[in-house]
């Protein structure tokens, strides 16, 4: 039996799209900008429709949100709306009460990662699904000189090195991240109630001492952040698509 043979249990899909993107400068959240025909958050779901063990995709919007709903994609039978939270956590907590507890994995994924392959996607589920009991990501090893930069210079907004950091097991952490339902939802909470810092799904995880799996993904995987990622974004897309 090959890996890609393994029949794949039902797993529901949380977006959290509740942020809303000051650093893109614009006068709407970023995952509504349009590529093409679509917006970003239309790309980021429909890479998960494709899958047929995603049972539901739970999108968690903000309150003031006035854009999903008008979107042709909100009305797909696998899609539902939730209330996020202020900040990812909270958002992705939130998604989690819609969860029945039958399910045993939950897929995190960003709703500003348009260009998601099936082949990342397929490889993530099957290789944390049958080789993990905890959960996984999917990552890329950092290629990049990394620097620690030291506080700014009193009197002046530069920064300088402190010193380089060895790269050797450094890793980008994408999304989708996939995790075992309980033990997520348990050391989210946890971490919410505690108070602690965290920037993804899996440092919630790690918070506690779990260890998820570091799955290799494709470097096209990019998070939309900056203006100019939009034209890399396109670039990726109008590949894909041809």
């Amino acid at each position: 039996m090959t890996l890609f043979s393994v029949k794949l249990p039902n797993v529901v899909a949380i977006i959290p799209a509740a942020g809303i993107g000051i650093r893109m400068q614009h006068s709407f959240p970023k995952q509504y900008i349009n590529i093409g025909t679509k917006t970003i958050l239309e790309y980021a779901i429909s890479a998960l429709l494709r899958q047929p063990c995603i049972s539901k995709i739970i999108v968690a919007i903000s309150p003031n949100d006035r854009w999903f709903h008008k979107l042709p994609i909100s009305y797909e039978a696998r899609v539902i709306a939730v209330l996020g939270g202020i900040n990812r956590a909270d958002s992705v907590m939130l998604a989690l009460r819609n969860v029945k507890h039958d399910v045993s994995w939950v897929l995190v994924h960003d709703a500003v990662r348009p260009c998601l392959h099936q082949t990342d996607l397929l490889y993530l589920l099957n290789t944390v699904i049958v080789g993990s009991k905890i959960g996984g990501i999917l990552a890329k090893p950092v290629r990049d000189t990394i620097k620690h930069a030291t506080s700014s210079s009193k009197g002046t907004e530069l920064t300088t090195i402190d010193h380089t950091l060895e790269r050797t097991h450094l890793w980008h952490a994408l999304t989708p991240q996939l995790f075992m339902f309980e033990l997520l939802n348990n050391c989210l909470n946890r971490a919410i109630n505690e108070g602690v810092s965290l920037t993804d799904e899996s440092s919630a995880l790690e918070y506690y001492g779990y260890r998820p799996l570091l799955v290799p993904g494709r470097t096209d995987n990019i998070k939309v952040t900056w203006p100019e990622d939009i034209s890399l974004a396109r670039f990726y897309l109008s590949q894909e698509e041809a």
